[in-house]
């Protein structure tokens, strides 16, 4: 009989601290939460709102099993370590299992385990602490806010105008996803041109006349500037310099999904859920231990027991010239500092050292994050900035150029960030330079750029809208709900999304925008540190918010359903293209007196030969939706995949190859094309 139990969320996270605690500790996960407020109650919200928005919590669908075995644990353990994840949700999680394993006070510790490795795990477990109360109000007011504004929100929309869904950070994020497309339409480009001296080695762009700046609006504006030139530019000054060029803060939740966005090309989510495994351990050969530090943290602070062998490691790699400084924070608003920047868990596991256990993707985001993280801790790198200008007859030509004298961080960060050197030859003070060649060209401005998902996480951040471990989760939402559709690689809004938006804003302006949204995180920030009383919160918004809904419900003109230009065989009435929970369907506008639904007749897209029997690989779709590959024989043949499935075989070991993520992969083995 185990006299302590650990309890995490993880079950890969169980295996590796258990091996690290030993014999007298069980340790067990949850799997998560265990349970969720219920959909009963008043419009389903699981809120008594009427008696201090008291939440209905209940066991979350298929979590029973999972509470009985859990509730048997307890019962046989002197002391129960709850150690979920060391953030708000993590303490949330804590408090449910507490409170749903009837767990008494003197029975429990709360642990943190802000890196999965032996000796902080043996450092946490000696240093307890108990549940914050606090956290955990401000996590249930998060989740009791975006349930009622999500479900009062979908339920209005998708009674009006047939969309899916609404949330509190999802429509801000959708919103400044069709803002930008409007200032996109709105643009007017505006014709302007350049005038640039060509030279042997070099180009100087005109850029001043006298002391003032100069624009050419038109082609005349520019021929009549060179028709005042000569062939003689007489160099006027020249500038040198020594600029440094700084080494980059350690990452934090944000930044890493924008960098693995940029320099990975891997979506949010990806970044998150391979970041999640790399925090939780894997398996070395001789030991099972977390690479990577915690990975939900808007902090950049990194602690001594790293800092100290790392720049030691710095020196000795690289040379004593190399080490840098530790990387204070900018007084930053929402920045909650709650453990550290995601580093890893030791600067002597070289992604290379440790390539063999991982995946190609694990590999690449650890790369990225210990270089990241060592760079940081290194010095500038330098360069030897030129700037020379030219007169001619009063024009003002400018050329720089660039060369690097001292690597600094890029000696490790070289591969994610690129410095050319930019060479102008050895050119004397009044010296003169002589060409004809000079370069007139017309350009127009472009609008601002649609938003990549990096770009749009930084906006994100930016402006305070959610938590940087919810925004792989709203992009995918407005994703998921066909709000916005990928155009090389940025989004673009679709009809559906800029109407949810316009609807959203004629009726909750004030509600649904960048500011409110962000006042809403720090006021959750002021629960989380005890300031304001966590209901209050929510009877202020409640106040303002439900009266909307009601107007909203009266006042939003309901959206016609489309014809088919078909008749209803059973009434004569129009047919029409309605929304279902699964899908569109056609059926009677004359309803609910007449029910006829069309039956669609379903097209068969076949794939390829079953490689388990003598049917074809169809197409086919969930209740929900969602395509999957099956076998025409089924049920006698049960052959199913997610991913498409190609006639090719394996060379590696002969089975199928399937299609997955745009690469094609071993339906099998670690096998990729």
């Amino acid at each position: 009989m185990a006299k302590n139990l650990v309890i995490v969320e993880s079950p890969s996270k169980s295996k590796t601290i258990e091996k690290y605690l030993g014999k007298d500790y069980k340790v067990v996960s949850s799997k998560g939460h265990i349970r969720d407020l219920a959909t009963s109650g008043q419009y389903g919200l699981g809120v008594d709102i009427d008696n201090g928005f008291k939440p209905n919590y209940v066991p979350i669908k298929g979590k029973g099993k999972i509470i009985k075995e859990l509730k048997q644990d307890v019962k046989d353990s002197d002391l129960v370590y709850l150690a979920s994840d060391p953030d708000r949700e993590g303490e949330a999680i804590a408090w449910h299992l507490k409170d749903t394993l009837k767990i008494k006070d003197k029975n429990y510790k709360r642990v943190l385990f802000n890196e999965i490795t032996h000796d902080k795990v043996i450092e946490a477990i000696n240093n307890p602490t108990v549940i914050d109360i606090n956290l955990v109000k401000s996590q249930e007011t998060r989740r009791i806010l975006d349930r009622i504004i999500g479900f009062r929100l979908s339920k209005l929309l998708q009674n009006k105008i047939g969309a899916k869904s609404a949330g509190r950070v999802q429509s801000v994020a959708l919103k400044l996803i069709v803002d930008r497309e409007r200032e996109i339409e709105a643009f007017q480009p505006e014709e302007y041109w350049t005038i640039t001296a060509i030279f042997k080695d070099y180009e100087a762009e005109l850029f001043k006349y006298k002391d003032t700046d100069i624009e050419l609006k038109c082609e005349k504006d520019a021929q009549d500037v060179l028709a005042k030139l000569s062939d003689t530019y007489t160099v006027e000054s020249i500038e040198k310099k020594e600029k440094a060029k700084k080494s980059k803060y350690p990452f934090i939740t944000s930044t890493l999904q924008q960098e693995a966005s940029t320099k990975l090309g891997f979506p949010a989510r990806k970044t998150m859920s391979i970041a999640q495994k790399l925090y939780e351990g894997i398996d070395l050969g001789d030991e099972t231990v977390g690479l990577i530090t915690y990975m939900r943290t808007d902090s950049i602070r990194l602690s001594d027991d790293f800092v100290k062998p790392a720049l030691k490691y710095i020196e000795e790699n690289f040379g004593k010239e190399y080490k840098g400084y530790v990387k204070k924070a900018k007084n930053t608003e929402n920045v909650q500092d709650a453990h550290e920047g995601i580093r890893p868990t030791s600067v002597l596991r070289e992604p290379l050292k440790v390539k063999k256990y991982l995946t190609d993707d694990e590999f690449k985001l650890y790369s990225l994050i210990y270089k990241r993280t060592l760079a940081s801790l290194m010095a500038d790198a330098k360069v030897n900035q030129t700037i020379i200008i030219f007169d001619n007859n009063d024009y003002k030509f400018k050329t720089t150029g660039q060369i690097l004298i001292f690597e600094g961080y890029l000696k490790i960060y070289k591969d994610y960030e690129q410095s050319e050197d930019k060479i102008i030859p050895e050119i004397n003070s009044s010296e003169k330079a002589i060409t004809n060649n000079v370069d007139c060209s017309q350009h127009f401005t472009k609008p601002p750029s649609r938003y990549s998902e990096a770009k749009l996480i930084k906006e994100m951040e930016e402006l305070g809208i959610g938590r940087p471990s919810t925004y792989a989760k709203t992009i995918d939402t407005i994703k998921e709900r066909n709000y916005v559709e990928l155009e090389d690689k940025k989004f673009k809004p679709t009809e559906i999304g800029i109407e949810t938006t316009d609807k959203l804003q004629e009726f909750f302006s004030d509600l649904i925008n960048v500011e409110y949204t962000r006042d809403m995180e720090s006021e959750l920030d002021e629960i989380a540190d005890g300031k304001l009383v966590w209901n209050d919160v929510l009877a202020k918004f409640y106040k303002l918010f439900e009266p909307r809904v009601k107007e909203a419900f009266t006042d939003m003109e309901k959206k016609a359903p489309v014809e088919t230009g078909e008749k209803c065989p059973e009434c004569g009435s129009p047919l029409v293209i309605r929304k279902g929970r699964y899908g569109e369907f056609t059926a009677c506008s004359n309803y609910p007196e007449c029910k006829y639904i069309k039956k669609e007749e379903k097209k068969v897209v076949e794939i390829m030969d079953c490689p388990e029997c003598d049917g074809k690989i169809i197409e086919r779709t969930t209740k929900k939706g969602k395509v999957f590959y099956g076998c025409s024989n089924y049920p006698k043949c049960k052959f199913a995949s997610w991913d498409k499935p190609l006639p090719e075989k394996c060379p590696k070991c002969g089975r199928f190859l399937v299609e997955k993520n745009s690469k094609i992969k071993c339906s099998s083995c670690d096998y990729e094309k």
